[in-house]
């Protein structure tokens, strides 16, 4: 999460956040999956127990990932700054209204080119 945040947070890293995620994810496959048998997909795990009545260790396979997701949350507004959280959308149609980030458009005046992307001039 703090990767996907920290990349998406700056405009000449945002298109390459799929590939270095992908490339974690991979990474974590690779290496942590053999030593831990790690899941990072709740249900298989929950679908895994259910058959042979196993739900000792579980609740770690469901807290976790919520937990490292509001963890990597609140590092990155503690490291970035609220100011530095852009539009979830990726995205903005002009002139068309956000109902995430509150992007209104302006009418265009005489000479005024278009709206820039929300968040453009933070990046």
């Amino acid at each position: 999460m703090l990767t996907v945040l920290f990349l998406s947070a700056f405009a000449r890293l945002a298109p390459f956040t799929g590939l270095i995620v992908g490339c974690l994810v991979a990474t974590y496959i690779t290496f942590e999956s053999p030593l831990s048998g790690m899941s990072m997909n709740p249900a298989r795990s929950f679908a895994s127990a259910a058959p042979g009545m196993l739900w000792h260790h579980l609740w770690i396979y469901l807290t976790a990932p919520l937990l490292g997701m509001l963890g990597g949350a609140q590092a990155f507004l503690i490291i970035a700054g609220a100011r530095r959280v852009l539009c979830a959308k990726l995205l903005h149609p002009l002139g068309i209204p956000c109902i995430h980030c509150g992007y209104e458009p302006r009418k265009a005046a005489r000479g005024e080119s278009s709206p820039a992307q929300p968040g453009s001039a933070r990046a």
